[in-house]
């Protein structure tokens, strides 16, 4: 399964989210960023890519859905609700990110 995690400037929630998902229980994950400035700019291609999409907050699906409605169509975007507040890596992120995440797709414990 393949799992896009999607912020603002894909700097600490998306890019986060990548390295604490990546592999694990056979996921490949990719992150990306909405805005210009991203570290990795959000393409049709990622989200084509994609099995499942998780943006950080509604901003972000709102974006998506007036840039790339056509490749969303079909796609399961899910929306953690996860604000701009916390750094790269930060242990309050990667528990708000397991537990947000784990009701979507199957984690190990």
């Amino acid at each position: 399964m393949k799992l896009l995690f999607v912020c603002s400037r894909n700097k600490w929630r998306s890019l986060t989210a990548e390295t604490i998902f990546q592999g694990v229980n056979g996921y490949e994950v990719r992150s990306a960023g909405t805005e210009e400035q991203a570290r990795i700019k959000l393409t049709a291609g990622q989200i084509g890519w994609a099995d499942i999409i998780f943006a950080m907050e509604k901003k972000h699906v709102r974006r998506m859905q007036s840039k790339f409605s056509e490749e969303l169509s079909g796609k399961k975007l899910i929306c953690l609700h996860i604000p701009d507040e916390y750094q790269y890596m930060e242990e309050d992120l990667i528990d708000l990110l397991k537990s947000s995440v784990s009701s979507h797709i199957e984690l190990p414990d």
